[in-house]
This record gives structure tokens, C-alpha cells and sequence, in this order.
């Protein structure tokens, strides 16, 4: 397994504990780091994820909501919108990570740590997702580009 998808599912661990606990994201991080040995490649990457989920939830968590018809937030699993809390976190906001390997990163952890029905809901979403911000993406490269220039 590469080192992204092991951040990937490190993330949703401690993104998980952050739901149920409801505890400081310093106190899971510190506690998730000193219980798992990773490389530093691994939590630094997973770090990435669960602060940036963190700090943008409430858009990340709309987002959510506007692509899931007929599904409450509240009705979707924790696994589930914990997976698309991330996934939707890199598509947004780490332009450096294609939107297929995401999409596909996050279908493979919804396999491994979700319902069965779960891998082609998070696909669905993301699909969605990924349309959505497409547009909003390219128009941001033309404008920093004619800024540029």
C-alpha cells in the first residue's frame, strides 16, 4: 500500500475519533502519532487532510449536502462522510492531486472501511463534486495567469 492511501486512512482514523470524541484536534493528533508508528511522510500528509477538513468543514460539509440528494448529513455514515470529508478537502483545496486519483484513492478506503454500498455512493458524490469545482478551478488558473502576465 502506498504511503498516501496509509495518510488517507490514517486521516479517516483520526477524523473518525474527532466525530465520536468530540475531543481537541491537538489531543487526537499527539494521541494518534504516539499510538501508530508511521514515517514522517505518512503524518505529515494525514496531518494535511485532518487540519484542513478541520478547518474547512462547514463549505467542505455543505458541499456534502448540495451533492447528496434524498441524504441528510446526518444520515450518511461516519466512515462515509469522514472518506468524502477528505476526498472533497483534496479536491477543493490540493489542486497538485489529480481528481481521478482521488476519487479512486477514496473509493478504495470506502472498500476497505465502509458499508458495501459505500464505494459507489462516495463515487457518486465525488463525481459531483469534482463538475462542480472544475469550473471555479479553471477559472482561477485563467485569472492568476492573466494576472501574471
Amino acid at each position: 500500500m502506498g504511503r498516501r492511501r496509509q495518510s488517507r486512512e490514517t486521516a479517516l482514523q483520526l477524523l473518525y475519533t474527532l466525530d465520536i470524541t468530540r475531543t481537541n484536534v491537538r489531543e487526537v493528533l499527539c494521541a494518534g502519532w504516539t499510538e501508530k508508528m508511521l514515517s514522517p511522510e505518512i503524518r505529515d500528509f494525514a496531518t494535511i487532510l485532518v487540519t484542513g477538513v478541520i478547518e474547512h468543514r462547514d463549505e467542505i460539509d455543505t458541499f456534502i449536502q448540495e451533492c447528496s440528494t434524498n441524504w441528510s448529513l446526518e444520515r450518511i455514515g461516519l466512515v462515509e462522510r469522514n472518506i468524502l470529508r477528505f476526498a472533497i478537502y483534496e479536491l477543493c483545496f490540493l489542486p497538485d492531486i489529480p481528481p481521478n486519483v482521488t476519487i479512486n484513492e477514496a473509493v478504495e478506503v470506502a472498500k476497505k472501511y465502509g458499508t458495501e454500498e459505500a464505494p459507489a455512493f462516495i463515487n457518486g458524490i465525488l463525481d459531483r463534486v469534482k463538475h462542480a469545482v472544475e469550473p471555479r478551478a479553471m477559472h482561477l488558473s485563467m485569472a492568476l495567469s492573466s494576472s501574471i502576465s
